[in-house]
Parts: C-alpha cells; structure tokens; sequence
C-alpha cells in the first residue's frame, strides 16, 4: 500500500514537473515569435524612415535651387536698373544699330 501511494505522488510530480515545461516551452516559443514580429516592425519602420530622410534631402535641394533662381531673377532686374540710373546706359536705336552677318563656311553650307 505504500508504494501505490509513492507511486501516485511520483505520477503526480511527474505530471505537474511536464506541464510546467510544457508551458514553458510554449512561452520560449510564443516569445520567438514575438521577437520576429519586432524585428521585422522595426526594419520596415527603419526603411521608411530613410525614404523620409532621402525625401527631406531632395525637397531640401529643389528649395535651394528655388532660391538661387530667385536671387538670379531679382538681380537681373537690379542690375538693369543701375546701368540706367548709375551708368546711364540705355538700349541705341534701330538708327544708330548695325548688324554684322559673318560669311558662310563651306562646314556651315552643309
């Protein structure tokens, strides 16, 4: 009768010591697969993240350009402005204008 009692308890440890690796072996895995599931999040947000980077870069370029061609359209208009008031230059007449037409190569009549 004592060894059907020690054979029960020993049934009963042997048991509850499987379900608890059991459920530890379950949790190791749902945990791996937590772990892929960040991983993968964090490489697609890393890649839009560079997209935004790059796309700040070229915005940030057009925007340079834009107001380097500001600037060359402001000051062409300055410039027109003191060669009249400074210089006093102005554009000649048709009158005074001579046009000069440079003879024709044997290269250009082609």
């Amino acid at each position: 009768m004592k060894t059907e009692v020690v054979d029960k308890k020993l049934e009963k440890l042997w048991l509850k010591k499987a379900t608890i690796y059991l459920v530890l072996i379950l949790m190791v895995f749902i945990s791996a697969v937590f772990v892929v599931f960040q991983v993968f999040e964090y490489r697609q947000d890393t890649r839009q993240l560079s997209s935004y980077l790059r796309e700040r870069d070229d915005l940030n370029a057009e925007w340079g350009r834009l107001l380097i061609e500001q600037q060359t359209f402001g000051a062409t208009a300055q410039i027109g402005t003191r060669a009249v008031t400074q210089l006093r230059m102005y554009s000649p007449p048709v009158s005074q204008s001579v046009v000069i037409s440079l003879p024709q190569t044997s290269d250009e009549k082609k």
